[in-house]
C-alpha cells in the first residue's frame, strides 16, 4: 500500500466529506511543482485554485513569513500592527481605491461588501428594503450572504431561505441589468471574468456599460476579483484594463499566496459614508502574519516584474491552446485572459480528462459543467507550457 493510500484512507475516518478529492496526498512544492507523498512530480496549473502566483518555495516569501512568525503571529484588531498597515498602503495603492478591511477569507470579502452596500444605502433612506443585482453563472462564496448573490441554483437549493433583497441579470447583458434597477437597487455585484461560471471575461461596453449606469443611480459597483485579480488577467486587477474603477472591490486567493487572507477596498465616497465601529468585525483578519504575506507579495510581484511576466507568457499559452481547440473536434473553444484561462469540452467528460491529466503528472481542474480551468502560477515559463500541452495531449488522447 502507498503513503497516499494509507492517508487518504485516515483522512476519510475524521474530515466531513464535503469535497470529493482526487486521489493524492501533497506534500511539497517546489517553482511550479508539486510532490505526493509517495515522491510523484506534478506540473501544477491550478496553483491551489489560483491562489499560489508565485510558486512554490519562494525563500523571500518564506523568509518574510519565518521573520514575522518570530515576532507575533495575533493581536487582534483591538490594536495596531505594522504589517496591517504596510500591506493596507500596498493594496490602496495597488487598487487605487482608499480604504482596506482586511479579511481571512475571499467569501468573508464578500460579506462585507454586501454589508456596506446596504449600510450605504440604509444611511441615505433609512429603510431595510433595498436590493442588490447579483450575475446569472456568478460564484462569489459559499455563506449564505455569498451564496445569496452566487447565479446558480444548484449551490443555493439546499440553504434556502437565503438572505432576501437579491436580483438576477445577465452577464454581458447590459439591457438585462438596466431591466432590474429599481429606486431599491443599492449594488451590483460581479466578478470581472467570470471564474467557477465557466471563464467568462466581462466584455469591455458590459463593464463600462454598468459603470455609467451606477454613477447615474448612486448604485455601488461591487466588483470581485478575487480569482481574477492579482496579475492574473495581465493587469493587477482584471477592471484596470477595462478602465473601469468600482465603489468596492473584493480580493483573495493570491493576495496572500498560500496564506489565507482576503480583503474589500472601498473608495473614498463609499468609507465615508457606510461602515463605522460596531458595524463588523473579525478577530483574525488583518493578523500581522497574514499581512506580512501580502505585503511581501506586493514587494515581490514589484520586483520580479510579475505582471509584466504573465503579459508575456500568456499570448504564448493561448497560442497553444488555440492549436488544442484546432486539433481536437470535442474542443469546441477557448475563452479567457492572460493567464486566467478555460478549454470548453462537448462530449467528453471534463472530470474524466482532469483524473487522466493527473496520471500523467499535470495538475489542472474544472470550472462549470465543461470547462478545462488552467489557472498556473504567475513564473510559469513557455517550457512549462511546452510541458503543460504535452501531459494534456496525453490525456486527451
Amino acid at each position: 500500500m502507498t503513503y497516499s493510500k494509507e492517508y487518504i484512507d485516515r483522512a476519510e475516518e475524521v474530515i466531513l466529506h464535503t469535497y470529493n478529492r482526487f486521489q493524492i496526498v501533497l506534500d511539497k512544492g517546489n517553482g511550479v511543482h508539486l510532490y505526493d507523498v509517495d515522491g510523484k512530480e506534478y506540473l501544477d496549473f491550478a496553483a491551489g485554485i489560483a491562489v499560489f502566483a508565485l510558486g512554490y518555495n519562494n525563500q523571500a516569501y518564506n523568509q518574510a513569513l519565518k521573520d514575522q512568525i518570530d515576532k507575533v503571529i495575533h493581536t487582534s484588531n483591538l490594536y495596531y500592527n505594522v504589517p496591517m498597515m504596510e500591506a493596507a498602503e500596498k493594496l490602496v495603492k495597488a487598487t487605487g481605491l482608499s480604504k482596506v478591511f482586511f479579511t481571512n477569507s475571499g467569501t468573508e470579502a464578500i460579506e462585507g461588501a454586501i454589508k456596506v452596500a446596504r449600510k450605504y444605502a440604509y444611511l441615505k433612506d433609512g429603510s431595510n428594503d433595498h436590493e442588490i443585482i447579483a450575475m446569472n453563472h456568478s460564484f462569489h462564496g459559499r455563506s449564505l450572504g455569498a451564496l445569496s448573490v452566487t447565479g446558480n441554483t444548484h449551490y443555493q437549493d439546499p440553504f434556502k431561505p437565503l438572505i432576501g433583497g437579491i436580483k438576477f441579470a445577465d452577464f454581458n447583458d447590459l439591457e438585462s441589468v438596466k431591466a432590474q434597477i429599481t429606486d431599491k437597487t443599492c449594488a451590483i455585484i460581479m466578478e470581472t471574468v467570470q471564474g467557477e461560471g465557466g471563464i467568462y471575461p466581462a466584455e469591455p461596453e458590459f463593464l463600462q456599460g454598468v459603470r455609467k449606469l451606477c454613477d447615474e443611480h448612486d448604485i455601488l459597483l461591487i466588483l470581485d476579483e478575487i480569482q481574477c485579480g492579482m496579475g492574473r488577467t495581465g493587469s493587477m486587477f482584471a477592471c484596470q484594463a477595462y478602465g473601469v474603477q468600482p465603489d468596492v472591490m473584493t480580493c483573495a486567493k493570491a493576495l496572500g499566496c498560500g496564506v489565507p487572507v482576503g480583503a474589500f477596498v472601498l473608495n473614498e465616497k463609499t468609507a465615508n459614508a457606510s461602515l463605522v465601529p460596531g458595524d463588523h468585525g473579525t478577530t483574525y483578519g488583518g493578523n500581522p502574519l497574514a499581512c506580512a504575506a501580502v505585503s511581501k507579495v506586493f514587494d515581490l510581484f514589484e520586483s520580479e516584474k510579475i505582471v509584466e511576466h504573465v503579459n508575456k507568457v500568456a499570448p504564448y499559452m493561448e497560442e497553444k491552446l488555440n492549436q488544442l481547440v484546432e486539433k481536437y473536434d470535442f474542443i469546441t473553444t477557448r475563452r479567457g485572459k492572460g493567464l486566467m484561462q478555460g478549454l470548453v469540452l462537448e462530449g467528453k467528460p471534463v472530470g474524466e480528462i482532469v483524473t487522466k491529466a493527473i496520471e500523467n503528472g499535470l495538475l489542472v481542474i474544472s470550472a462549470g459543467t465543461n470547462v478545462l480551468r488552467m489557472v498556473p502560477p504567475l513564473v510559469i515559463t513557455e517550457a512549462d507550457i511546452d510541458e503543460m500541452i504535452e501531459k494534456l495531449e496525453k490525456a486527451l488522447a
